[in-house]
């Protein structure tokens, strides 16, 4: 699924540029439900429901706080359901896959359509570039959650981006296509090294065999190693489908973040890897700092420096890494995954 984007951004881009917006946004709902009903069936109707139901709390509650906290209960309430009512012992892919990337969407939409209402002078320079001005309709918040290059996986963007998409405006030439094809064929080559190194890795080294008696016998020092080497490996699929989505994003231009001081374009608004980074850091923080960038960047943004009102830092860092915990789902794992980070993190610090 995350691959059929690639067609689909080569037609935008060849037959959608700078036509009409509604054009632009009926195109993106049509192919993003069209993913979602071949992965999920029917089932699809749980984002339907929660985009339609948030463009209603947008247009009845306007730009107030209310409506960001409505927005926040109800999405986050919608996904925990959704993550209780199909849990199971396994791995499973299922509609809440893309569900938590689409909640995050919508309130980070519902954020940004809130600082629209402020006067600039009360915003930081990020809120005023995020700010949602205009009062979005259906079909743009639709286009929005439904954009085929990250409805599945992410990246997570700002509405502001995808509306300078819609408009023909993210690209490195104005008024002409974004000259990004070969820097989306050098995201999807990574990723698909990734791919087969993961594909290939993992005929060896499997899950089964972590709880299997044979891997018990084993001295203390080759179980350290070995479920090291399994860590590294595991992570490999989703390094995989972020460099994958990633050369969506670039190829369609969304992937477009300016020019850096030479004049060269940067096609980094999407990136959630740094590949280089994650593979030789000695740190931790740098491998936060590397891996699934997007999402760390919207946790700081909305929740972390919003909560810059509690006067704590560490206050503040804690609550942000418990959302994350229990966006990613239910399981215990989660909290002490994101507990250990705090305390790794607090730690590295001091040394």
């Amino acid at each position: 699924s995350i691959f059929s984007g690639y067609p689909f951004a080569l037609f935008q881009r060849y037959f959608l540029f700078q036509k009409e917006t509604y054009l632009i946004h009926l195109y993106n709902v049509f192919t993003g439900l069209s993913i979602a009903y071949f992965n999920f069936g029917m089932q699809f109707f749980h984002s339907m429901l929660c985009v339609l139901i948030q463009f209603l709390i947008l247009r009845l509650m306007g730009r107030t706080i209310t409506a960001v906290f409505t927005t926040f209960f109800f999405q986050m309430t919608y996904l925990m359901a959704g993550y209780y009512y199909t849990a199971t012992e396994h791995y499973d892919i299922k509609w809440t896959m893309p569900h938590c990337v689409l909640t995050l969407k919508l309130i980070g939409l519902a954020i940004d359509y809130y600082d629209g209402g402020k006067d600039p002078e009360f915003l930081t320079p990020e809120q005023r570039r995020f700010a949602v001005r205009g009062v979005p309709t259906l079909l743009e918040v639709s286009g929005f959650s439904y954009f085929y290059g990250a409805f599945m996986v992410g990246p997570q963007f700002p509405m502001t981006d995808y509306q300078k998409l819609a408009r023909g405006e993210m690209t490195d030439v104005q008024g002409q296509r974004p000259n990004s094809f070969v820097p989306a064929l050098k995201r999807l080559s990574l990723g698909l090294l990734f791919l087969v190194t993961y594909t290939l890795s993992s005929l060896y080294v499997t899950d089964d065999y972590l709880i299997s008696d044979d891997y018990m016998e084993k001295p203390f020092w080759f179980r350290c190693g070995y479920i090291l080497i399994w860590g590294k490996i595991i992570l490999y699929k989703y390094v995989t489908c972020w460099l994958v989505t990633e050369g969506v994003c670039i190829l369609v231009g969304l992937g477009y973040n300016g020019k850096d001081q030479s004049g060269k374009p940067l096609w980094d608004a999407c990136a959630n890897m740094k590949v280089w980074l994650y593979e030789t850091t000695p740190l931790f923080t740098g491998t936060i700092a590397s891996f699934n960038i997007n999402t760390n960047a919207w946790v700081a943004r909305y929740i972390f420096k919003r909560l810059k009102f509690l006067g704590n830092k560490l206050l503040s860092q804690a609550l942000a890494l418990f959302f994350l915990a229990i966006w990613h789902g239910l399981h215990s794992g989660y909290l002490v995954c994101f507990q250990m980070e705090l305390l790794i993190v607090i730690v590295e610090r001091q040394v």
